[in-house]
């Protein structure tokens, strides 16, 4: 076994050689350790749960229920377009590199720029809305038994990076348990699910709603929007669990048969969430309490409230909050941990300020780009200050988030698909002749998506209620191209290819300091 084993990373390591670049990492992880990293990124109860209210707003069991199964089954066409890419370029620079070599020569540093820049703005706001999440659930919990306190913005960002500080330290000095600790969430978060179905399903304190309620109740009145355009502000939820399907590329080059093992992950991972997403929302809406009585919740976040309610007492609502709680810090450690790899992967590339200094690996933490780590939590910690000004920032950071990693995950697609899907005919793991319909699904949806989540959940608008994450996005924006106007032009030559190999320069690894480094 250990021989088989050592013969695939030797070979996955000469594949690497082909892409470009050089080993830098170990390779320890699996199809269980990898597929379980996948889930515990995406953490459907906490994805679910943290953004609940938009839901409620946005009208109800309908759009938690139904809303659900539609975004999974769009979201399936998506994993699987990104599945057929990963499987012939299985590097950790990801959806950036992919658009280099799928792009034509006029425009495939400029589209790899821009793709890159989208997923770097995409993993670090994801991190930030999974650790802001978590910290909003322990104000929530706090509530439970304290329903009087009122947690002031500055209480809550101190939270914030309470968890922040717990992520970061597990991904410094635990990096090696990490495969383990993903196994573990996912054990967690499935006999949780079961949990949460058995007592709320027996409890049902609040009251058991008839059928047609929860399968059938729809009421958009709460948004302001009209009904059919508030069930789609209602998606968030669901869009945002699945938001970062595609952050597991980042670990390739910790992989031992990245090519099979990544994009069956990927491929498995939704129809696996979407299974555990019905088990834990049916029993949900089967004993949700009053709507209005959670909508107006102090802190913004009711789902303390809600279990406390539904089962009847402080004690049972706290024992199910704390299930979706340590779901959320799971995640937030798994989630962290491949946005630093993404990080250090572009700075490799020479494509981030400084990035001699974040493309190095640690000498003495094993296999861990600790100053990449570094950047990406000082760049959440900066953000989670918009807090302090706006009650609705963790609305924000999950909407930038969906809209950037979805833009930088549709952008290979479709260039994939307006080359005529040439180039990954050949992918070890093939879509066929399913795949123009697929990728074309998978487009579509996501531009939907960028537009729809760059709205305010609620109308009129008002500067406490207004969506930020267009801000934050054309912020970002502005940044990308200032930095590729002053540096990028001049030292982004793209990601290594195998003709740079041609032309006697090695693979590449940590690249030279550039003035300015």
């Amino acid at each position: 076994m250990a021989t088989e084993e050592l013969d695939v990373d030797l070979a996955a390591r000469e594949d690497l050689r082909k892409l470009g670049y050089a080993q830098e990492m170990s390779r320890s992880r699996g199809l269980l350790h990898i597929l379980f990293m996948t889930l515990a990124i995406m953490a459907v109860p906490y994805g679910l749960a943290a953004p609940i209210a938009t839901s409620l707003v946005g009208g109800g069991p309908v759009v938690m229920v139904w809303g659900w199964l539609l975004v999974s089954a769009f979201t399936q066409t998506l994993a699987l377009s990104l599945a057929e890419i990963c499987s012939k370029y299985p590097t950790s620079a990801g959806a950036y590199y992919w658009c280099f070599r799928l792009a034509s020569p006029k425009y495939k540093v400029l589209l790899s720029w821009i793709n890159g820049w989208l997923t770097m703005v995409g993993v670090w706001t994801i991190a930030l809305s999974v650790t802001f999440g978590a910290a909003q659930l322990i104000v929530a919990g706090v509530g439970i038994y304290r329903p009087n306190w009122v947690a002031t913005p500055w209480q809550t960002y101190v939270i914030f990076l309470g968890v922040t500080a717990v992520a970061l330290v597990f991904c410094l000095f635990f990096n090696k348990y990490l495969p383990t600790i993903d196994i573990l969430c996912a054990c967690w978060t499935a006999l949780g699910i079961v949990v949460i179905l058995i007592c709320l399903s027996v409890k049902a304190a609040a009251g058991r709603r008839p059928i047609s309620f929860a399968l059938g109740g729809f009421d958009a009145a709460a948004s302001g929007w009209t009904p059919g355009w508030s069930f789609f502000i209602g998606l968030l939820p669901p869009a945002y669990t699945y938001s970062a399907i595609g952050m597991i590329a980042s670990m390739a080059e910790e992989v031992h048969n990245p090519s099979r093992i990544l994009p069956r992950a990927i491929a498995w991972s939704v129809p696996i969430g979407a299974i555990w997403g019905v088990v834990f929302l049916l029993p949900i809406v089967f004993t949700l309490p009053d709507v209005a009585t959670l909508l107006s919740v102090p802190s913004g976040q009711p789902i303390g409230v809600m279990f406390t309610l539904a089962m009847g007492s402080n004690g049972g609502g706290f024992g199910l909050w704390f299930i979706v709680f340590d779901v959320g810090l799971f995640c937030a450690i798994s989630i962290s941990c491949a946005a630093s790899r993404a990080t250090w992967a572009f700075a490799r590339d020479k494509a981030i300020p400084f990035h001699g200094h974040f493309s190095k690996i640690s000498p003495h933490i094993s296999d861990v780009p600790v100053n990449a780590l570094f950047l990406s939590t000082t760049i959440q910690v900066l953000l989670g200050l918009i807090y302090l000004g706006s009650s609705t920032a963790f609305n924000a950071f999950v909407g930038v988030a969906v809209m950037c990693l979805g833009a930088s995950y549709a952008m290979p697609v479709a260039i994939s698909v307006a080359n005529g899907r040439k180039d990954v005919r050949d992918a070890p793991f093939s879509l066929g002749r399913a795949g123009n319909v697929v990728n074309g699904i998978a487009v579509l949806w996501i531009l939907f998506a960028i537009v729809l989540f760059s709205m305010p959940a609620v109308v009129p608008v008002t500067p406490v209620t207004m969506n930020y994450a267009s801000v934050v996005f054309i912020g970002f924006a502005i940044i990308s191209a200032v930095w590729y106007t002053i540096n990028g032009r001049y030292h982004y030559s793209g990601p290594p290819v195998p003709c740079d190999m041609s032309s006697a320069q090695s693979p590449r690894s940590t690249p030279a300091p550039s003035k300015l480094d």
